[in-house]
């Protein structure tokens, strides 16, 4: 879902704002990456995957979660998620404000942190 990177953020779609929080390498092999996204009324992250998991928790807003192989979920404030490994994934902005929400990330280092999904 929203992917907080600096070399993502120019990649954005429109209406939605993402901002890098914080990136350490840990544990080994990994980077663990916390940013915060925005997405306006209507707006989607658009499908992509991570090369580990994602987890977060929705601060503000509703979301339409959409993970490969689930059933689809509306998220609001107050509620958190995860997305395993590789789960092809999109999150849309489903309310009348925009969403905002955390997320983390652990993923292995040596891979883009998102990818468009195929």
């Amino acid at each position: 879902m929203l992917v907080p990177a600096p070399t993502l953020a120019k990649e954005s779609p429109p209406g939605i704002k993402r901002t890098p929080l914080q990136a350490i390498e840990f544990p080994d092999g990994y980077k663990t990456v916390t940013g915060l996204a925005e997405i306006a009324p209507g707006g989607a992250s658009g499908a992509h995957t991570h090369p580990g998991i994602e987890t977060g928790y929705v601060l503000e807003g509703e979301v339409q979660m959409i993970v490969e192989g689930q059933p689809d979920r509306t998220l609001k404030a107050g509620d958190s998620y995860m997305i395993p490994a590789g789960a092809k994934h999109d999150v849309k902005s489903i309310g009348s404000v925009p969403a905002k929400a955390v997320s983390v990330f652990v993923v292995d280092k040596s891979k883009p942190l998102a990818s468009p999904a195929k």
